[in-house]
């Protein structure tokens, strides 16, 4: 860790609330000679942790043609201690239906032993389902949320298009806020804003860690820094990390050529140990970041980005093969 801490590494509000309101309790254990770490990840208290000092989850979006109670039982199966749950147009979760789903989900996750650690929404701006889901997840004690994506448009004007976004971002922090809860905004490649790590810490660097979190994300900060960019992306992001996707990647000789006669090439989701990603080498970054928080495996081996069609039975199969690797890297 970090020998001097960055100034914005800080509690969200509800926890620097509830860290205040027990200082009195800290100071008499500290008097009876007990002490314990007042500092926690964001969102996370220690009875909350893994044994490993960190909680992992799997994204749901591979399961969603299982019941949400027979996910969370499946999960618990293979050893997770939570969902990252889609709550989204052709999600698990609708955004209309959130008032009386989401609450449904997170019972069936505590009679499974697990826990409903993010929602995955597509929250872009303040708007009614917005309202709708944050107010129910604040109900339920869901403290985070991964928001929506903004696009990449027209070139030659990303300079305007970063200062756009950044204000969008803090519209929907703001309405957070109203809720107590985080929201997070993912690292995704390509065309999409933020498509690196570095370029993430542009738009919400005057935001505090209690208003905006950073998504980090192990294939798509990777696939746009693959030397050296994810890790400098890291450390840049270093006091804002709350979510952490863990998956991985493999480039594929496409099929033919382009018009000029250039090689076609494709990325493809791949086991977690089997990419290009350097997972142990993000892994200890993260550890020398002092980040103990939720990780997120995507089992996204559905579809054509898959290096092979999976069913959905056989991603719960690599999901636990992956979750194993994983925390072998934590051991």
């Amino acid at each position: 860790m970090r020998n001097t801490p960055h100034p914005h590494n800080r509690l969200p509000r509800r926890d620097f609330l509830k860290q205040a309101s027990l200082s009195a309790l800290a100071g008499t254990m500290l008097a009876g000679g007990a002490s314990e770490s007042a500092s926690v990840q964001a969102g996370e208290t220690k009875k909350e942790k893994s044994a490993g000092g960190y909680q992992l989850g799997a994204f749901t979006k591979s399961f969603q043609d299982m019941p949400i109670p027979e996910v969370c039982k499946a999960f618990k199966s293979i050893g997770l201690d939570g969902l990252d749950l889609t709550v989204r147009p052709k999600g698990h979760i609708l955004p209309e239906n959130a008032e009386q789903e989401l609450p449904q989900a997170c019972t069936a996750a505590k009679e499974a032993g697990v826990k409903i650690l993010f929602l995955t929404t597509m929250i872009e701006e303040p708007d009614k389902n917005a309202e709708r889901i944050l107010a129910t997840a604040q109900e339920q004690g869901i403290d985070r949320i991964k928001i929506g994506y903004y696009r990449y448009k027209p070139f030659g004007t990303l300079a305007q298009q970063l200062k756009e976004t950044t204000k969008k971002i803090g519209n929907v922090a703001k309405l957070c806020q109203k809720y107590e809860i985080l929201p997070c905004v993912h690292v995704h490649s390509n065309a999409f804003l933020p498509s690196h790590g570095t370029q993430l810490y542009q738009l919400i660097q005057d935001y505090s860690p209690q208003e905006v979190g950073a998504y980090v994300d192990m294939l798509h900060m990777v696939k746009e820094g693959s030397g050296d960019g994810w890790r400098q992306g890291l450390d840049l992001l270093a006091p804002w990390i709350s979510l952490c996707a863990v998956k991985n990647f493999a480039w594929e000789r496409g099929e033919g050529r382009d018009k000029k006669g250039h090689q076609k090439w494709e990325v493809k989701t791949v086991p977690v140990a089997d990419g290009i990603s350097p997972i142990p080498e993000y892994v200890d970054v993260l550890r020398k970041l002092g980040y103990e928080g939720i990780f997120s495996l995507h089992s996204e081996y559905k579809g054509r980005h898959s290096w092979k069609e999976l069913s959905t039975q056989e991603c719960l199969a690599q999901t636990a093969v992956d979750a194993k690797y994983f925390r072998s890297l934590w051991s």
